[in-house]
């Protein structure tokens, strides 16, 4: 148990080196530091919380300095933002893809947080 799970966390170091230097995760998850999200704009848990669900399956809780987040909840947007931490969101991110290709993760939706740039609303809904 203890030897595999070491082979685990050295196959993790390796995945995580090699990927650094690519574009997206080997799940094909962005690793760009800017991303744009479009999906629905939800409240969160408290004051000026907000939660984009992602049309892909991923999900960010955001906050914005430049946007009116209140003002799109409920509604379909396109969000243009910057990721929290993005070196260690994609080592995350690529650690979750190892565990769901050994089969130890089943669900390997991306989460994150996200300081959103710029808004457009798609949809007054969402569906």
């Amino acid at each position: 148990m203890r030897t595999s799970s070491i082979l685990l966390g050295v196959a993790l170091l390796l995945i995580s080196g090699i990927s650094l230097a690519q574009d997206t995760t080997s799940s094909g998850k962005s690793k760009s530091e800017v991303r744009t999200i479009t999906g629905c704009l939800s409240k969160g848990d408290g004051a000026d919380k907000f939660v984009l669900n992602g049309n892909d399956g991923s999900t960010w809780d955001v906050k914005s300095d430049k946007v009116a987040l209140a003002d799109h909840v409920g509604h379909t947007v396109t969000a243009k933002g910057t990721v929290s931490n993005v070196t260690w969101h994609n080592m995350k991110e690529e650690a979750k893809d190892a565990a769901s290709s050994a089969g130890v993760k089943k669900d390997n939706s991306e989460h994150g947080d996200l300081e959103i740039g710029s808004i457009k609303m798609v949809s007054k809904s969402c569906k």
